[in-house]
């Protein structure tokens, strides 16, 4: 994992979606990236979980860069390398 500096496609505000199908839409688009290009995640909480998920999915596949970090908003620019 490295920080990210790509072009972000899509920002995605997953507060008002349902848990379970946060991930499913994160790596759908996640996964139309090309190499430089990023989505940005707006969450309710801090994502560090999907953090995780991305590191055994992508080892080495993306950059990670926490744009705001809480207490309310939590903003990740996720960028594929």
């Amino acid at each position: 994992m490295t920080e990210a500096t790509a072009e972000i496609t899509a920002v995605l505000d997953v507060r008002g979606l349902p848990c379970a199908n946060r991930r499913a839409i994160i790596f759908g688009h996640f996964d139309s990236l090309v190499p430089g290009q990023a989505i940005e995640i707006v969450n309710d909480h801090d994502p560090v979980g999907l953090k995780s998920h991305f590191a055994e999915r992508a080892p080495g596949g993306f950059g990670w860069r926490p744009l705001e970090a809480g207490p309310d908003v939590w903003r990740i620019e996720i960028a594929r390398n």
